[in-house]
């Protein structure tokens, strides 16, 4: 009897059934995974709710258990019974009808949207097509679901990723190298991220993947791999992306560009123009039906799109027009118009940031994704032109979205990592060439544990406490991205943000960590033998920044706030000073410095001073006064 091939079946290739790793290690993965997404409490174990994620666990539950996208009564009341915080962070809109009139200039009609005056539903304020696929896994195991279609994405993407590096070099090497790729990534964190994050990831790897794969892969032994090598994949492929498209708007209409590139050089001209169009087409039939749902096209705009917080429409007394906070986003918002020096004074530190950011950075984040980047231009007279194009978009990519969102183009709501780089992320997969040795496992592996190991780890809290992370390792030994203070994860500990400090001139202190105090009397204190990282944050631009620095022990405090260093020996009850020359990064209409304290020695005050209970072990306690800049 012959044996049922499944590992032909799901690579397209001849190979041994049961006993392919690749198919072994996907059974694994998806077997593991689901049990524990299943397993979970998810709403005690993610820690409620955190970003976007009220939104779109909205609209998976509206269109597992009512089959629409209209938020109702209902929809609050079971929101409740999973989350009893309610749907906090829920971004809505109300319904808006519509008519068509005419005008004296192009295009001569226009449509003139009015609030439709139905106060019973409201519509959902992001995009809905992730909720549509995830739909059927909440039906069947609830917001357990969302996880579980999470894992089951992210197992496909690991799959079909190691069956495009195994067909292009050894698939002994192609197994670890995958699994690291994604493994030591931020990507994995994701999986507990019940928002679009990883349908966005493994909609664009799949697209590439069905485009690029026939490029590699040997003949074709079975009518899949027929199909993945013919014109019909393509299309696949570009109904993927159109999908994305729609889900997150940008960056992801530049990705087609590889793709149809590739097919024009192939003398293919109207194959890639069909793609082309099939990708945009699929986009604008999602925004068609979000009219249709909506009566709007843009589920980011419109009439009264409201953030929604704290307080929610169907409770007693609420009214509409009193919740929540306008988030309506139409065109492109210059919060802070600059001139070409500024701006490109901007762009510098946003590009430094973004490659080697402490919170969001390139390198610590998808250090993989650096080493496929490094291999490839290693072996480049071996790369095809097709990845040459996906490396080019992949930095127009970057570049883009720290031009087009300077102040918040690491995707808002302090996330850990580039939320809106993940998804271009796979692309950097495709570049890796044939591996003929373990290295690229070795180093990939190496560099993403040392700097977000500790992150992976523990996934529940730093999904959730994303701030946490940063305190600690390598990472601390990054910039801090300073364009991007009111996208920091520290904003999410609201007690050690924007927290007021002084008069002349007023200031806002950010603690990155936790080794230092609020302030309290006698100043901030900075605990013994450890380095404090504070954010001072101003509409003035400062010269120089003056420390005052007391201690009942004798200790050495260091001062930096960029420009130079500032040393003071302290005597026991002897106040010191220094003032160190301060160099900040103007954004968003304020000047950020990053400063930086350490104490060389400590002690605890409750065995020391009699009656105390503090039994924190402190440096030193300082106090702070900032110089103005001279004004040109």
């Amino acid at each position: 009897m012959k044996s049922f091939n499944t590992g032909s079946i799901l690579s397209g290739e001849s190979g041994t059934g049961w006993l392919n790793p690749g198919v072994i290690v996907l059974l694994v993965l998806l077997g593991a995974g689901s049990f524990v997404s299943l397993s979970l409490d998810v709403p005690r174990a993610l820690r409620g709710i955190k970003g976007d994620e009220a939104t779109y666990v909205a609209m998976a539950l509206s269109l597992a258990h009512d089959a629409d996208l209209v938020y109702e009564r209902r929809d609050e009341e079971r929101f409740f019974a999973i989350y009893p915080g309610g749907p906090e962070g829920i971004y809505l809109k109300d319904g808006v009808g519509s008519f068509i009139e005419s005008q004296k200039s192009f295009p001569f009609i226009r449509r003139v949207t009015y609030p439709d005056g139905v106060e019973d539903r409201f519509y959902f304020g992001k995009a809905f097509i992730s909720s549509v696929f995830a739909a059927p896994f909440v039906w069947a195991a609830g917001v357990n679901g969302l996880v579980w279609f999470n894992v089951v994405l992210l197992s496909l993407v690991w799959f079909c990723a190691y069956r495009f590096i195994a067909v292009t070099g050894s698939a002994t090497f192609a197994l670890p190298y995958t699994l690291v790729f994604f493994g030591v990534s931020i990507v994995p964190l994701y999986l507990w991220w019940l928002s679009s994050d990883m349908f966005n990831l493994a909609g664009v790897f799949g697209a590439y993947f069905l485009w690029f794969y026939k490029d590699v892969a040997p003949r074709a032994t079975t009518r899949l791999g027929v199909w993945l090598r013919g014109s019909n994949s393509d299309l696949v492929a570009a109904l993927l992306l159109g999908l994305v498209i729609f889900s997150k708007p940008w960056p992801h209409p530049l990705l087609i560009l590889p793709p149809v590139v590739h097919l024009w050089r192939q003398g293919r001209l109207g194959h890639g123009i069909a793609v082309g169009f099939l990708a945009a087409a699929v986009s604008w039939v999602g925004f068609g039906l979000n009219a249709a749902v909506s009566g709007e096209l843009n589920y980011q705009g419109g009439l009264d799109r409201r953030y929604v917080a704290g307080e929610f429409p169907f409770e007693p007394g609420n009214q509409w027009n009193d919740l929540g906070v306008s988030m309506s986003t139409d065109s492109i918002v210059v919060e802070d118009p600059l001139e070409v020096r500024e701006f490109a004074t901007l762009l510098y530190h946003n590009v430094r940031y973004f490659l080697v950011g402490r919170h969001f950075g390139l390198l610590p984040f998808f250090f993989p994704g650096i080493v496929a980047v490094v291999l490839f231009l290693i072996t480049y007279s071996r790369a095809r032109a097709w990845q040459w194009v996906t490396l080019g978009i992949t930095v127009l990519a970057a570049v883009t979205l720290v031009i087009y969102m300077p102040f918040t183009w690491s995707g808002g709501g302090g996330p850990s990592g580039n939320r809106y780089f993940l998804s271009v992320y796979p692309l950097f997969l495709f570049l890796t060439p044939p591996l003929r040795t373990p290295w690229a496992t070795i180093s990939s592996w190496l560099g993403g544990m040392l700097f977000i190991g500790h992150i992976l780890v523990d996934p529940f809290v730093s999904a959730k406490q994303t701030y946490l992370g940063p305190e600690r390792g390598l990472l601390r030994a990054l910039p801090v991205e300073l364009t991007t203070v009111l996208d920091l994860p520290v904003m999410l500990d609201a007690p050690r943000a924007r927290v007021r400090y002084g008069e002349e001139p007023p200031v806002q202190l950010y603690f990155l960590d936790h080794n230092a105090s609020l302030p309290e009397a006698p100043g901030i204190w900075i605990h013994g033998r450890q380095r404090a990282d504070i954010i001072l944050r101003s509409q003035n631009e400062f010269e120089t920044i003056t420390v005052t620095a007391r201690s009942p022990i004798a200790t050495e405090v260091s001062v930096d706030v960029g420009r130079g260093q500032g040393v003071m020996v302290l005597e026991p009850g002897v106040q010191g000073t220094v003032t160190v020359e301060a160099a900040g990064v103007y954004s968003r209409k304020s000047w950020a410095y990053l400063m930086q304290i350490r104490t060389s020695d400590g002690f605890v005050p409750r065995l020391v001073e009699p009656g105390s209970g503090d039994g924190r072990f402190l440096g030193a306690a300082i106090s702070l006064r900032a110089t103005p800049a001279a004004i040109q």
